[in-house]
């Protein structure tokens, strides 16, 4: 199932977290290396541009890349945007996620071809899905790993499992990822924490390993290192 819905619910929550937000607050650090609020949200906001033109470019039979490093400076801009007014954030956020919302509701082939990640048009959904949960926590403004919903971290394990190193298997009940004799356990949500480094292991058991490098595939790059959160 494509969770464009549950995206969409997503975006809502962190714009209802985001309605107090003050401009002092958007040059606050947030727990990424050197970034602010604001550098989280300009990151938050361009991807969802990124991704709204990749998907309505894709409706049209174009192709085009997630950022073309001939065209789009992405450090550049979130360093340009990041100290923004609070209302600029907000407004800017807002219209690009309404964009991509518009554009994954004309979508009729969710296994369209399109030069990202797995090569299909779903990648795009899942991809938003990560990044609005998982920076929502960054920005401090009243959404925590509590509030992930359930088959978002389920979600989130499946696809950062691939940072277990050879050897460690994660399991949570009857579910299991990786595999090796060494074994991490405790609850799916206290897995995604960790494997996505927004927590150090709080709830698990075993010898927590260091942890390989995030998933990439395709034109995406990396998302930008995280200091697991307070």
């Amino acid at each position: 199932m494509i969770p464009a819905a549950a995206v969409a619910e997503a975006h809502s929550r962190l714009h209802r977290a985001l309605e107090p937000l003050t401009d002092e607050q958007v040059r606050e650090p947030s727990p990424l290396p050197d970034w602010t609020r604001g550098h989280v949200l300009a990151h938050v906001t361009d991807a969802g541009r990124a991704l709204a033109d990749l998907v309505e470019n894709a409706l049209r039979g174009v192709l085009v890349p997630l950022y073309d490093p001939r065209t789009h400076d992405r450090d550049g801009i979130i360093e340009a945007t990041a100290g923004r007014p609070a209302e600029e954030h907000r407004r800017d956020l807002l219209r690009h996620s309404v964009r991509l919302e518009d554009a994954w509701a004309r979508v009729t082939d969710w296994d369209q071809h399109v030069d990202y990640r797995d090569g299909k048009l779903s990648s795009t959904v899942f991809a938003r899905w990560r990044e609005v949960w998982i920076h929502a926590v960054d920005l401090d403004v009243g959404i925590g790993l509590a509030d992930w919903p359930d088959d978002f971290c389920g979600h989130a394990v499946d696809f950062l499992a691939g940072r277990l190193p050879d050897g460690v298997t994660a399991r949570a009940g009857d579910r299991r990822w990786g595999a090796g004799a060494a074994e991490v356990t405790g609850s799916v949500r206290d897995l995604a924490a960790w494997l996505s480094g927004r927590a150090a292991g709080t709830g698990l058991a075993g010898d927590l390993p260091e942890l390989g490098p995030w998933p990439v595939s395709g034109a995406r790059r990396p998302p930008r290192p995280a200091r697991p959160a307070p």
